[in-house]
């Protein structure tokens, strides 16, 4: 919905300068009323809240009563009060109050600002058809006083009104359901961010501060999902990631190692907190955890921070990109919008740039979320067609990477209020937002509910275990990489923990994977994935890693050839590259690349296509400039299957001994020295 403030600005100077008819005299004869409406004009600035420090509307609000009472007819006493409910937030009073004013004069429509707020409010109550009324008050007029400006105005937010209309007629099946005690309190939750096992939940509360001021201070609290799929109770993150400062909007990795959080300076302008510098008002900071211990957080490295407002900072799940939301503009024009910045390779990240047109709008976007597909994007916004409010929105990449038009999320999802801090979970079907509805805890809870299936991203599973070396058992912080076979691009970069070995890496479904690990002294380790159908869990899969001057076989698992041929397709190009690297990096180091066949087929058939396909990867490998005297081949046939045709039989369905005879038709290099 489009924030109309300069409406509201044009009203309240009116108000507060006096109005049209009190410049040749009152709508009263009534002294006292009109000494009541003196002083009331003049209370909000002269009674500002310490705390808080925002005017004591309800002071003057209490004063136009008075005067209201000393002569109920009394027009500019309505209008202002209609104008001090406004900016206290209640929009019921406040149009009472305007209707009121135009029953006692019909003209009284300040040149259709009043005709357009009262419109603008009727939507905030969720009244759209009386919303309609007004806006069409305004657009049907011949008056020239009306500016082009609130024409506009007037007929965009009749767009939203008739929008809303027909959403409530067509409402989605959604039923939200508290997400329990573990979680939600008596102080406000909101914020959520999810590991990609969707196994951690990270969110903000609002805790009162020492001094019992009306606004609290903000903190990170964390729950674990137990095996009975119950939240447990949450508990804060440690001292350097909590401080008294306030903490806020985060975003977990995938794997829930690296945290981007929100920490604003304090009214010194200058302290973000302990320890920490920043560069503007809000800025971007980053904390990992290594082991169980959290590193203390630093102003986001490159060019992402600025001397504007940085905030709602969401991580894609290959750790390579992030979106967030800057405030830009000045006075009168201030808007935010979402940007996005792409992470170097030293770990920096690049000066950052707007979303297109299509998403940033002229009004403000807020709350963004990249879903671990990395193609979905949900945001909010009040700027583009809606219910009211901040909405949310989706917007989905297209192969060639360009942005849709964003599609509001329906009824009830979006409603009259502001919505915001949408978390949609990885496997798309059950989403997270914060709530102030009835029946929760406390003001603000974490609700969730079953998504409608047009609006859900692409289902992302994962898969997780442990990455050591394959001699001692010891942990390794080994480096992912994920490569969508069907392009050759990288989709996913992580890293294993360097102290446990553990690792979680995000797996969007519908494609076929290449995954590489790596770590300084050993011989990388490859496996793929066929994600074209949606599997039922995740995978669990331990990666033994075996040191450069040790022997043993590693199996190419991403070297593929035509059928019965030993034509190497390209798909295969990335892993045999990286070999390359591996062997230029390593000069001492000398392999045996081996060919193998499954048992089905003729024996020497099988032996001579084993031997071909291990002579086609040498040939390759010595084109790219490896040193043949580092190089061997040969040919295993049928002779060494990783399982046996007993095996195989064992097997109860056809698909997994398929799978099994495709694992014995294989590639491997094997370190000799």
């Amino acid at each position: 919905m489009l924030k109309l403030f300069s409406v509201s600005i044009l009203l309240f100077s009116f108000f507060l300068s006096g109005c049209a008819t009190a410049q040749s005299g009152y709508g009263t004869k009534n002294k006292k009323a009109i000494k009541l409406f003196n002083e009331a004009r003049n209370a909000p600035q002269e009674n500002i809240d310490l705390d808080t420090g925002r005017p004591d509307f309800q002071a003057g609000i209490d004063l136009l009563q008075k005067a209201l009472d000393k002569d109920e007819n009394f027009l500019e006493a309505h209008q202002l009060i209609g104008e001090f409910y406004r900016l206290n937030g209640d929009y019921e009073e406040a149009v009472e109050h305007y209707k009121k004013s135009l029953r006692i004069n019909p003209n009284a429509n300040l040149n259709g600002l009043l005709y357009l707020d009262i419109g603008e409010l009727q939507m905030r109550n969720g009244d759209y058809e009386d919303a309609t009324k007004y806006f069409d008050m305004v657009l049907n007029s011949n008056s020239r006083s009306i500016s082009p400006e609130l024409m506009r105005a007037s007929q965009r937010l009749r767009d939203n009104a008739q929008f809303a209309i027909e959403a409530m007629k067509n409402p989605l099946d959604i039923k939200p359901i508290n997400i329990g005690p573990g979680i939600n309190t008596e102080h406000p939750e909101y914020f959520p961010t999810i590991t990609v096992d969707g196994r951690t939940l990270l969110f903000t509360r609002e805790i009162p501060n020492s001094d019992n001021t009306p606004r609290g201070q903000e903190d990170f609290f964390v729950s674990q999902l137990s095996e009975k799929n119950i939240w447990m109770e949450a508990i804060p993150m440690p001292n350097n990631i909590n401080t008294s400062n306030n903490e806020g909007a985060p975003t977990l990795s995938a794997d829930g190692r690296e945290l981007i959080f929100v920490a604003c300076a304090d009214r010194t302008g200058y302290n973000y907190g302990e320890n920490r510098e920043g560069n503007g008002s809000c800025d971007l900071f980053i904390t990992k955890k290594l082991g169980s211990r959290w590193t203390n957080p630093k102003n986001l490295p490159g060019g992402v921070n600025s001397a504007r407002w940085e905030s709602q900072p969401s991580l894609s799940a290959d750790g390579k990109t992030l979106y967030f939301i800057r405030r830009v503009g000045g006075r009168g024009t201030l808007r935010s919008d979402i940007y996005m910045s792409i992470k170097n390779d030293d770990g920096s990240w690049r000066k950052p740039t707007p979303l297109p047109q299509n998403i940033n709008t002229e009004s403000m976007e807020s709350s963004v979320l990249i879903h671990p597909d990395g193609q979905t994007l949900y945001f909010s916004s009040n700027g583009h067609i809606g219910m009211g409010g901040y909405d949310i929105y989706m917007s989905r990449k297209d192969p060639l990477g360009n942005w849709g038009d964003p599609v509001n999320l329906g009824y009830p999802i979006n409603t009259e209020n502001d919505e915001n801090s949408l978390l949609v979970g990885p496997d798309g079907e059950i989403a997270l937002f914060a709530s102030d509805r009835p029946g929760g805890y406390g003001k603000l809870d974490i609700y969730y509910f079953e998504m409608p299936e047009e609006l859900r991203p692409v289902k992302t599973t994962y898969f997780e275990g442990l990455v050591y070396d394959a001699t001692d058992k010891k942990p390794l912080g080994g480096k992912f990489e994920l490569v969508d076979l069907s392009t050759g691009k990288q989709v996913i970069e992580a890293e294993a923990d360097n102290i446990s070995g553990e690792f979680l890496v995000a797996l969007p479904t519908g494609r076929k994977y290449a995954l590489n690990v790596s770590y300084p002294g050993y011989a990388f380790f490859s496996k793929n994935f066929d994600m074209i159908e949606q599997p039922e869990e995740a995978i669990h899969m331990d990666v033994p890693l075996i040191p450069t001057g040790k022997e043993g076989s590693i199996t190419l698992a991403n070297v593929f050839f035509d059928l019965d041929k030993a034509i190497i397709r390209k798909e295969s190009f990335n892993e045999l590259n990286r070999l390359v690297s591996f062997l230029k990096e390593n000069e001492s180091v000398k392999v045996e690349i081996g060919g193998h066949t499954d048992t089905r087929g003729d024996d020497q058939r099988n032996q001579e296509l084993s031997e071909n396909r291990a002579k086609a990867v040498y040939e390759y490998l010595i084109e790219k400039g490896v040193d043949k005297s580092r190089l061997s081949y040969k040919g295993y046939g049928e002779s060494q299957p990783i399982y046996t045709d007993e095996e195989i039989e064992m097997l109860e369905s056809e698909e997994a001994k398929e799978k099994a005879h495709q694992e014995n038709r294989r590639t491997e290099y094997r370190i000799v020295k």
